[in-house]
C-alpha cells in the first residue's frame, strides 16, 4: 500500500477538508472516517494529521475551538472556514487535473505507442 500512501500524501489538506465540510469533527473522527471510506487501506498518521491542522489553521482555512468535556474528554474540534471551502473547490479542481493528465499518460491516450 506505500505506493498508493504515497500517491494520497500530497493531498492532505484536500481530504481534511473534505472531511470537514460535513461539519466540525476533531482528529481521531477524521481519521476514523478515513479508514471506513477507503475500507482501513489508508489513515493519516498522527503527526501528519495534527501538523495539517496547524497549517490549516495558520493559513485561515479551518479554526479550531475545545469542545464541551462533560460529554468526556476534551477534545479540539475543527471547522472548516469560507476561504476554506473555497480552498477545498479549488484542491479539487486541481486533483482532477492531475488524475485526468495522468490517466492520459498512463492509458496512452492521445499519444504514440
Amino acid at each position: 500500500m506505500s505506493i498508493a500512501s504515497d500517491l494520497i500524501r500530497g493531498h492532505t489538506d484536500t481530504i481534511i477538508l473534505a472531511q470537514l465540510i460535513g461539519g466540525d469533527s476533531y482528529g481521531y473522527q477524521i481519521n476514523r472516517a478515513i479508514l471506513e471510506k477507503t475500507g482501513s487501506m489508508y489513515e493519516l498518521k498522527e503527526a501528519t494529521l495534527y501538523t495539517a491542522f496547524r497549517r490549516l489553521e495558520d493559513s485561515g482555512f479551518i479554526f479550531s475551538y475545545w469542545g464541551d468535556e462533560q460529554t468526556g474528554a476534551r477534545r479540539r474540534y475543527y471547522s472548516i472556514t469560507p476561504q476554506g471551502k473555497e480552498e477545498l473547490e479549488r484542491l479539487k479542481e486541481d486533483w482532477q487535473q492531475a488524475k485526468s493528465l495522468i490517466d492520459k499518460i498512463i492509458n496512452n491516450e492521445n499519444g504514440r505507442e
